[in-house]
């Protein structure tokens, strides 16, 4: 649509504007959706009844904009500051059909939900072997990985993280200025926990200071997105890896797995009060609500997600297997 624009305006002051294209022009529009096209006009669509979900998704989305429990983040200074009204919703079929509503264009920094995207990322280009072969023990005996890194690697593997983000679809900003700095300056509980860590070679030998190690986790939570870029995010976890708007694979298929599996036993939202849910093989949802409850999760998306009952009746008789729907709900 917007292309078909662009030649409205270019031909402006001509009589049959609106009214006539070549055929050419016409291809030259719909080349890069020319898929969703097809399905749409065969009504193939992994969402048939597309309307009906949007009525039913629009009430649900209403009904949570009332939920006025939770606090929002202060341990973050730039945190505290966002506005607790906030109420942003956007879906991502696995075949680009999208819908969004509330605030789904207000950027925020992404926090913890980035770590799902890091990994399936980091996995892609190193293998998950190899991900995987950097696993020690705390002292309590409790398994946890860590990817390593020598000192020079730090910003290179950080504009990998932007350009392969990049190639998930969309555009996500580095708030270098305020938020990095922010989150920086009052961490003093994960550099506590690191230093434990180090303290019980938890890391490789040869690491003295943490402070790189530590930066790149920060820059990673600091960037910013917003639920209209990041419900593609999720739908490309959904789509076994590939960007259902690109068609391009952004995660290699056993990279996804792993990280859906981890999601499914310990989904991680951020304390900026997002949240992703991927539906396998269906769709990927963002939500976004900066007051939290008690666990840290965004209590208007805990109350989106609790929607059992409605979706049993929105999918009954849609052929879809609820239990797929249900993946993280």
């Amino acid at each position: 649509m917007d292309q078909i624009k662009n030649i409205e305006d270019l031909r402006e002051n001509d009589d049959n504007r609106g009214l006539d294209m070549k055929r050419q022009m016409f291809k030259d529009c719909i080349q890069p959706s020319v898929q969703l096209i097809s399905q749409a006009l065969r009504n193939q669509m992994i969402i048939p009844s597309w309307g009906e979900f949007c009525s039913r998704i629009k009430e649900i989305f209403d009904e949570c904009r009332d939920v006025t429990g939770g606090e929002v983040a202060t341990y973050i200074p730039q945190l505290a500051r966002q506005d607790p009204t906030l109420w942003g919703m956007s879906i991502c079929t696995i075949d680009g059909q999208r819908v969004s509503y509330g605030d789904f264009k207000r950027n925020f920094c992404i926090q913890s939900v980035s770590k799902a995207f890091n990994y399936s990322i980091v996995a892609s280009d190193l293998g998950a072997e190899t991900v995987h072969s950097y696993v020690g023990h705390e002292p309590s005996g409790r398994l946890f990985n860590e990817i390593c890194l020598d000192g020079s690697g730090k910003s290179k593997f950080f504009l990998t993280i932007l350009i392969m983000t990049n190639l998930y679809l969309i555009w996500m900003a580095y708030s270098f200025d305020y938020r990095f700095l922010s989150e920086r300056d009052s961490a003093d509980r994960n550099y506590a926990l690191s230093y434990y860590m180090k303290e019980n070679n938890c890391f490789p030998s040869g690491t003295k200071s943490l402070r790189e190690e530590l930066d790149l986790y920060f820059q990673l939570c600091s960037l910013e997105t917003n639920c209209d870029t990041l419900a593609v995010m999720a739908a490309t976890l959904a789509n076994g890896g590939v960007c259902p708007l690109t068609d391009e694979r952004c995660v290699a298929p056993q990279p996804c797995r792993d990280v859906l599996s981890l999601m499914y036993s310990c989904a991680k939202s951020g304390v900026s009060g997002v949240m992703i849910v991927v539906v396998p093989n269906l769709m990927g949802i963002a939500l976004f609500s900066p007051p939290l409850d008690k666990m840290g999760n965004s209590t208007r998306g805990v109350a989106f997600c609790r929607v059992r009952n409605r979706f049993e009746k929105l999918y009954k008789n849609k052929g879809i297997e609820l239990s797929s729907v249900l993946y993280l709900f």
